[in-house]
Order: structure tokens, then C-alpha cells, then sequence
């Protein structure tokens, strides 16, 4: 296979067990006799994880490159999500998720990194394609996970299947992407300032649209399954699709992604993708029945699908130190959405319902919309060739 060839299967490999965990989530919950509240505040320890690792993630992805920063944490993430389904109180639950946070962190900042290192090198579009595929390795996931749920197979083991089935094939496709990437000596990295840097307010515009992507994007993965249970009382496989519909129209929006951004302007897309996932909210709120309900998800996800994808691009064009802190950056502030929406759903929903709770995206999608334009590309960056790539 090509080496594009390649970089596609890591990137749709690596969610597979992240969407297996999913579905299962319900599971947990009743297994752990946990409250919308405090499964909420368990499932804050993924994005504290990944909120701190990404604290140091630009200078080990500037010191490792984008290879051997793949290479270390593959397996070292297959192995963490292994741990939630060992978890016995809230507490270890909270812990299990932030090891792997931490660990898929450092992961997809090399994974992103490499596709970013392809389009310039290449001077050939993939970051939408790659995180269509990404899309389409978290909804077999789901798929997986739905199917192990309805035929009640035990969750930590579907997970060490998966492990045992991708890990070496992932590895093998990590070793075929190799892209020129300047590596710097430890004492280069930390010779700077130390100390906090304020990133320039471009980069930081960039990262407030993603924020409200981000932020849907985990509350779905969260509560998806659970809103579908509460409100239109479906079984635990059929809950599960919520993520399944979510996921594939977020797939198939980012494998066209790369031709749509070729025809139509960045922050023209982007504005009309978040009104989308809007509507796709107010779909799944009076929604009469389950059904219905899935339409809107698929509506959502669509919304959402080139939310990350587009900003990524954006992020590692703008001033910054390098391409791969800059994408840090992003990861880190984007990703607060991952903190944020979880623990607010959990709470509102405490306080009033599940539905209700869901809709406090609302807001944030609208935001997205207003900062698309954040995302139009400077005349010397790579959209000014994207007329020019095939």
C-alpha cells in the first residue's frame, strides 16, 4: 500500500477500542450504582488526562517526532482502555479514564501531526479523509460494542480481543508513514522560556470554534447511549446506535470533506456545518420517538464531522512555535469542551433530565458558527493550493 494508504488505516484503527468502550458505558454506570451526577464527575478523569498530558505534548511530539510518538503510545493506549472496565468504584473509574486520556492524547497529537507533515510534503489533501476514516474506526467500535452488550459478553475482554487483533497491524502501519520531521535534542526543546506562553489570538479564535465541536463530540459519546435508554427507553444494543448513526454520517461528511473544501471556502463550510449540527439538536429534543431520535444524531454528527479536521490544518499554519505545539495548543484548549460538557450534562441532568441537559450544546454550537471565521486561510497557506491538489 501507499504510504497515504497507511496513514489512513492508523488513523482508522486507533478509535476502535475508544468506540467499543461507548456503548458500554450504561453498563458501567448501573454496575457502579452511579447517579448522572457522579458518573459525570468519573467521566471527567479522560479529559483531565488528556488535558495534562497535552500540557508537555508539543515538546515530546517536537523531541520524539511523529513516528516514535505513535510508535511508544499505540499500545501503551490499547492497554488503558482496558482499565475502566476494572474499575470498582467511582474513584478507580475516574483514574482508569484519566490514564487513558493521557495516553490518547500523545497519540493522536502524532497522528495529526503526520497528516498535517503529509499535505505540505505531498501537496495533497488527506486531514479530512484521515479523520474520516478515524469516524468510521470509532463507529466499527461502536458496532463492536453494541453487539458485545446485547449478547452480554464481558466487556474487559472484548476490549483485550481488540487489542490482541489491531496492535500489530497498527504498529506495522506506523513504521510505513515516514515523513521528513525535524527532531530536536531535549536541551533544544527546554532551552526557551519557561513558563506559560499566551498562544498568538488567531490560534486561540481557531481553538474557540473547535471548543464547541469538541465539546458535542464528547457529550455524545458520553450520554448518547444513556439518552437514548432514558428517554425512549431502548434496550442496550439498539441504544448503542445512537453512537453507530452519530458516528457514520460524521465519517462519510469527512471522507467528501477534503473535495467540499476544495470547492467551497473554510469558514463558509464550517458555519454551514454547525448550523447543521444545530438543527440536528432540535431534531433529537422533540423527537416523538426513538427513530426520529437517531435522524437527529446523524443530523449532529454530521454538524460536527469537520469541526476538528478544518482546525487542525488551520492551527498548524498559524504563528506559533511549531507546527506540532501549535496543534498541542489546540488539542488542549478544544479538548477543555471535553471537560466542561460532560460534568455540565451530568449535573443539569441531575437537577432537571437527560433531555435537557443534552441541549446545554446548544449554545456552544452556535458559537462555533459565529468563529468559523476564524479558520479562512492566509494567502500562503495550503488552501491557496488546494485548487491545485487532486
Amino acid at each position: 500500500m501507499s504510504m497515504r494508504n497507511w496513514l489512513f488505516f492508523v488513523f482508522f484503527s486507533q478509535p476502535v477500542a475508544l468506540g467499543a468502550w461507548l456503548p458500554r458505558i450504561p453498563e458501567v454506570q448501573e454496575k457502579l450504582a452511579l447517579s448522572p451526577a457522579e458518573l459525570a464527575i468519573a467521566l471527567i478523569g479522560a479529559p483531565i488526562g488528556t488535558l495534562s498530558s497535552l500540557l508537555v505534548a508539543g515538546r515530546i511530539g517536537d523531541w520524539l517526532g511523529a513516528q516514535k510518538t505513535m510508535m511508544i503510545f499505540y499500545p501503551l493506549f490499547f492497554l488503558a482502555m482496558t482499565l475502566p472496565f476494572l474499575a470498582n468504584s467511582q474513584l478507580t473509574l475516574m483514574l482508569s479514564l484519566a490514564v487513558m486520556g493521557s495516553t490518547l492524547s500523545l497519540l493522536e497529537l502524532g497522528m495529526n501531526v503526520s497528516a498535517d507533515l503529509y499535505e505540505k510534503q505531498r501537496k495533497k489533501l488527506v486531514m479530512s479523509r484521515a479523520h474520516g476514516l478515524w469516524s468510521l474506526g470509532l463507529m466499527t467500535g461502536t458496532i463492536v460494542g453494541s453487539a458485545a452488550a446485547a449478547i452480554r459478553f464481558d466487556a474487559f475482554l472484548m476490549e483485550v480481543a481488540i487489542f490482541a487483533v489491531l496492535i500489530l497491524p497498527s504498529l506495522y502501519a506506523v513504521k510505513q508513514v515516514k515523513l521528513d520531521q525535524p527532531v530536536l535534542e531535549p536541551s533544544t526543546i527546554t532551552s526557551g522560556k519557561s513558563g506559560f506562553t499566551m498562544p498568538h489570538m488567531l490560534l486561540l479564535g481557531i481553538c474557540l470554534f473547535t471548543f464547541g465541536t469538541t465539546l458535542t463530540e464528547g457529550a455524545v459519546a458520553d450520554w448518547a447511549a444513556i439518552f437514548m435508554r432514558d428517554v425512549h427507553s431502548a434496550e442496550p444494543g439498539f441504544a448503542g446506535l445512537s453512537l453507530t448513526v452519530f458516528t457514520m454520517a460524521a465519517a462519510l461528511t469527512r471522507l467528501t470533506g477534503d473535495k467540499l473544501r476544495e470547492h467551497f471556502a473554510t469558514s463558509d463550510l464550517a458555519r454551514t456545518l454547525a448550523i447543521v449540527g444545530v438543527i440536528g439538536l432540535g431534531v433529537i429534543y422533540f423527537a416523538p420517538n426513538a427513530f426520529v431520535a437517531l435522524f437527529g444524531f446523524a443530523l449532529l454528527g454530521c454538524g460536527i464531522a469537520l469541526g476538528f479536521p478544518l482546525a487542525v490544518t488551520a492551527a498548524a499554519n498559524a504563528p506559533g512555535k511549531s507546527s506540532a505545539s501549535n496543534v498541542a495548543v489546540l488539542t488542549f484548549l478544544a479538548l477543555s469542551g471535553f471537560l466542561v460538557g460532560p460534568i455540565s450534562i451530568g449535573f443539569v441532568a441531575e437537577a432537571t433530565n437527560i433531555k435537557i441537559g443534552l441541549m446545554i450544546i446548544t449554545p456552544m454550537l452556535v458559537i462555533s458558527a459565529v468563529l468559523a471565521s476564524t479558520l479562512k486561510p492566509k494567502s500562503n497557506q495550503l488552501e491557496t493550493h488546494e485548487s491545485q491538489t487532486t
